[in-house]
């Protein structure tokens, strides 16, 4: 007999936790079509520090967020990717690795600075977040949100 691992339910759309960028329930749109989660972001450029290493340095989210910080964030590891977006073009974006939680759990996943501003929702999770991990109801939202206002509480 075969254990058969347990997949937690997502909705259509969630609240996530950035705690490394200190940011906490962005909205956020599960895709089943992205591979690559993305974030919203401007100011996105590359800096030579004075030890010769680059480094990249981004703002996320929209001056009209709420949770908006007006905060440069700096990463030294990232990569550049050629990504397909929503409107069937190919681009290409700066890549980071980032923690998030859901349903309480860490995760370390990849986010693509995307410029967002046109979209409902400024986080994106795509099938490489989702994959393994999740199951998604199209019909429900807000669950890992819900969870932790539950379990936040008591």
């Amino acid at each position: 007999m075969t254990m058969q691992k347990q997949f937690i339910i997502i909705g259509a759309k969630d609240r996530i936790d950035f705690p490394e960028f200190g940011i906490y329930d962005i909205p956020c749109r599960i895709d089943t079509g992205a591979l690559t989660s993305s974030i919203h972001c401007h100011r996105v450029k590359i800096k030579q520090g004075v030890d010769g290493k680059e480094r990249l340095y981004f703002r996320l989210l929209d001056p009209k967020h709420p949770n908006y910080q007006k905060k440069d964030f700096v990463v030294e590891n990232f990569t550049e990717k050629k990504i397909k977006s929503s409107n069937g073009q190919s681009e290409y974006r700066f890549v980071i690795q980032a923690k998030v939680i859901l349903f309480g759990m860490e995760i370390i996943t990849e986010f693509s600075l995307a410029d967002r501003e046109r979209m409902q929702f400024p986080v994106l999770l795509g099938r490489k977040l989702l994959n393994k991990r999740f199951l998604v109801d199209v019909s429900k939202n807000d669950l890992s949100y819900k969870y932790k206002q539950k379990y936040s509480n008591s």
